[in-house]
């Protein structure tokens, strides 16, 4: 007689089945639900967050791609703006922008005469208070670049101020205006009959993208055309410095250095430079390039040279995965058919990296594009009017940034500024989303799939 044999020794095996479920079964699958539930529940949270964010900067900002314009027929009497009767330039330039004012009052108060517009409580300089205070050097501007209209009446398109322009996107209104010193109900009555009249409207604003900045008394006239153009330097400066020196460093890390002490200690610290704060490279490069090169503060030369540093690291590690992505069949394909090591890196693995190193160069460039710190502490807070020359002089005078621009406008007190600055934060999107698209469109054109 065996073990076996004696009854109850063994006991029989359970049975089961693969199309029923068991109670370990059951509580696998609902962890892996929660699982896919709490993924579900973090995608969908950033999803919204995302949403809230556009819709916050889209509501504040989009109104400014409106402006509000002033039609008036002005006057330009030659016995007040060029008393010699020379047409010099340079003599009619000692008439300031305080002696183009009074033609625009009086302009608005013959355009109030000839409709037969009257507001109870309103004056003539209250009137002319609906034009903005950059229409005298706007008209002083156009006399002085055409001296020959004098004596006679022209048409001008003025902006309107910025609290009429506000009450139109619906930040001022007649109970704000009673304590507002800047703007009355009759100044606003005015403007809506003005409106009616067709004396007033108010249309797209290329303005804002092609004036430059303004002062804290005028947001109305305060545009985005400095700062366009000095980020538009700073990135060529960026883009022919950091593109050869990452992809160079790139290619001699992975395809021609030792591996040895030294080269794992470069590439440590190239790991380490990209995750510095921003801020970091801002203090290099105002003790290095301004403090001990002497270069010119709140200029695109040093913010370009500053935007290269901090660069570098995303440029390099890029290319190096783009480099390791091609498979080393190729390199040995080339070398098996007589090419030398500089050859087949030359001729066969950097065009096929090539996609890879585009696309981690724009991300580089669209991360230096938006930066802030390190611009602020080489003096390109500073506020610019005049627009840098062409290149290569323009490296050197002074400019802003989109970035600064931005934080600049958040820093002043009118609430037209903050319109400003919103429309400039949608601007730096769009450069961003554009260039973002464009890297993604030149790997899926060029990428191979081994």
């Amino acid at each position: 007689m065996t073990d076996a044999s004696i009854a109850g020794a063994a006991p029989e095996p359970k049975k089961s089945s693969l199309l029923v479920q068991d109670a370990r079964t059951r509580k696998r699958n609902a962890a892996e639900a929660r699982f896919r539930m709490y993924g579900l529940g973090a995608v969908c949270t950033g999803i919204l967050a995302l949403v809230l964010l556009l819709a916050s900067i889209l509501s504040n900002g989009l109104s400014s791609f409106q402006q509000t314009y002033i039609t008036l027929e002005v006057a330009l009497p030659a016995d007040k703006l060029d008393k010699n009767g020379n047409r010099d330039r340079a003599e009619m330039a000692k008439v300031s922008t305080f002696g183009y004012q009074p033609l625009i009052a009086a302009a608005m108060e013959q355009k109030m005469t000839a409709r037969g517009i009257s507001v109870e409580g309103l004056s003539a300089k209250d009137a002319a208070g609906l034009v903005s205070k950059e229409a005298p050097a706007q008209l002083r501007n156009f006399v002085l670049a055409n001296p020959d209209v004098l004596d006679t009446t022209r048409t001008f398109e003025f902006l309107a101020s910025g609290r009429v322009d506000g009450y139109y996107k619906g930040r001022v209104s007649m109970e704000t205006a009673q304590l507002d010193k800047n703007i009355s109900p009759e100044q606003l009555q005015l403007a809506d009959i003005l409106l009616e009249e067709g004396t007033l409207e108010t249309r797209f604003n290329w303005r804002f993208f092609t004036a430059p900045d303004a002062s804290g008394q005028r947001p109305e006239a305060a545009g985005l055309g400095v700062a366009i153009l000095g980020s538009f330097y700073m990135m060529l400066v960026v883009l022919c410095l950091a593109l050869p020196i990452g992809v160079a460093t790139s290619i001699y890390l992975e395809e021609f250095a030792p591996k040895n002490r030294i080269t794992d200690l470069i590439e440590v610290n190239i790991s380490n430079l990209a995750a510095v704060p921003s801020i970091v490279f801002g203090i290099l490069g105002l003790a290095i390039f301004i403090n001990f090169a002497g270069l010119p503060q709140s200029a695109p030369i040093v913010g370009g040279l500053v935007l290269t540093l901090m660069t570098l690291p995303t440029i390099i590690i890029s290319t190096r995965a783009s480099l390791k992505s091609v498979p080393p069949s190729i390199r040995d394909a080339a070398l098996g058919v007589g090419a030398s090591k500089m050859q087949s890196v030359f001729h066969h693995v950097l065009p096929l990296a090539a996609p890879g190193i585009l696309t981690g160069t724009i991300i580089g460039l669209a991360q230096a594009l938006g930066e802030t710190a390190p611009l602020l502490l080489i003096g390109m807070v500073a506020f610019v009017r005049e627009y840098p020359a062409a290149p290569p002089e323009g490296f050197f005078d002074p400019a802003s940034a989109l970035p600064v621009q931005i934080y600049n406008w958040t820093q002043r007190s009118d609430p037209a500024f903050v319109e400003r600055a919103s429309g400039a934060i949608i601007v730096l999107l769009a450069f961003l989303l554009v260039m973002n698209a464009i890297a993604i469109l030149l790997r899926r054109k060029f990428e191979r799939r081994w």
